[in-house]
């Protein structure tokens, strides 16, 4: 299968996208100008030509996905950016008010900032994020961007601002840190996408990784969304043998690889490339995870997560988890109430066998941890969310059940109280 040319478009050229003036109006693509001045967009030719039903747009969830649209701006943002547009403001002009509108959209979620660590003599370290004793997050300079960008994502100020990237590129510090703290089993490559990578950057990172003496690194995770945006990178890029023979050499060190991919959509897993590439991972020992937030205009429906669980262990895929999308960005357009998003992911449990509920959720990564919604009870005539910490800054708290008031209307751990009269949550 020959690839076709890796290309992207963005808001200096997208009108060139022959969809975009067959489908779109003028009124759509200046609503895509304006959101694609403060969020990022990003998408490319396998996007724009198998995965998205323009028959159907802009109601097509894989366009609303990656193309900027009105909703994602709260009303009074989108104004104060149409209006500068229209009179043909500059960069100059428009670049304060851009990042004040960023900054008020919360963009380092779950205190992100507050995860860098450092090392022993003081050496800072931008590019680590260590949240959980047993996980590290790497993020490697040359990772900083992605084959597309999704609207929802809550890592969207890597893309927009140079003060909000997470980035390193020296991997002897990532080595000294890690021999700095033995109860760290897992490495995550992180970004922007991990596997945007070349491979012989990322051969150089594992080289240096496997060369090191690190007996305490069981496992390496690769965070990723190019199976759902270039799957070609596994299947016939000009690299795809060399990559393919780095993850066979992880696995041949003894050390357990988990692809962590991101569908979001059933449609996501239907081109044969994609297939292909799933298959050519699996083949090299690497295990492959997935997950995705519940998205309302995405996948909020029971029948279609079911389909798409089903589908992911139909292909060797393990599902993983199922998020509550986060605090940050465009929430207001996409976010559903805990109560919503418990009721969809326990029907679409229902629907499918037990290979498929391994996926776990809704849950919340917020400042304490990865809060999971267990279900809605009613305890000495109170209704009550029973809700567990997945993870946490302090690994006493993970697997601790707790209670929180019931309200329909919350959609984050903030919007919570204790419930039967507490002042505060344990982890408070």
């Amino acid at each position: 299968m020959d690839a076709p040319r890796y290309k992207y478009y963005s808001l200096h050229n997208f009108e060139e996208i022959p969809q975009v003036r067959q489908y779109l109006t003028e009124e759509q693509i200046f609503d895509i100008k304006v959101v694609g001045h403060v969020f990022a967009f990003k998408v490319n030719p396998y996007l724009v030509n198998h995965l998205i039903d323009w028959n159907n747009v802009p109601e097509d969830p894989l366009f609303t996905l990656n193309f900027p649209r009105r909703g994602l701006l709260l009303p009074h943002h989108y104004a104060q950016v149409a209006e500068l547009l229209r009179a043909g403001a500059d960069e100059k002009e428009m670049t304060p008010v851009l990042n004040r509108i960023r900054m008020e959209l919360n963009p380092h979620p779950a205190g992100q900032a507050d995860n860098i660590p450092q090392l022993k003599d003081g050496t800072r370290l931008p590019g680590i994020q260590h949240k959980y004793k047993e996980t590290a997050l790497f993020f490697a300079h040359q990772a900083q961007s992605c084959h597309a960008h999704c609207t929802f994502c809550f890592r969207w100020p890597q893309f927009v601002s140079n003060d909000n990237k997470f980035a390193m590129k020296e991997v002897e510090l990532v080595i000294r840190y890690l021999q700095e703290h033995p109860e760290i089993t897992d490495l995550l490559f992180t970004g922007g996408d991990a596997m945007i990578m070349p491979a012989k950057v990322f051969g150089n990172y594992i080289k240096a990784l496997l060369e090191a003496d690190l007996p305490n690194l069981k496992t390496i995770r690769l965070g990723s969304k190019t199976l759902t945006y270039w799957p070609y990178k596994y299947v016939s890029d000009e690299e795809t043998p060399e990559l393919l023979d780095i993850f066979r050499s992880i696995v041949a060190s003894g050390r357990h690889v988990a692809f962590m991919a991101h569908f979001n959509h059933p449609r996501e897993l239907s081109t044969h490339v994609v297939k292909k590439a799933i298959a050519a991972i699996r083949a090299t020992g690497v295990e492959i995870r997935a997950q995705s937030p519940v998205l309302r205009h995405i996948n909020a429906d029971p029948d279609l997560w079911a389909e798409l669980w089903t589908e992911q262990v139909r292909l060797g895929i393990i599902p993983y988890y199922m998020f509550q999308v986060r605090d940050t960005g465009a929430q207001h357009f996409y976010a559903l109430s805990l109560e919503e998003a418990y009721r969809i992911y326990k029907a679409a449990a229902q629907k499918v066998s037990g290979l498929a509920r391994t996926v776990r959720g809704p849950s919340m990564s917020c400042y304490p941890g990865k809060v999971e919604v267990l279900g809605i009870s009613e305890v000495n005539g109170e209704k009550v969310f029973v809700l567990r910490m997945l993870q946490g800054r302090d690994p006493e708290w993970c697997y601790r059940p707790f209670f929180a008031c019931y309200d329909p209307n919350a959609v984050w751990i903030d919007d919570l109280k204790p419930a039967f009269g507490e002042e505060s949550f344990f982890f408070q």
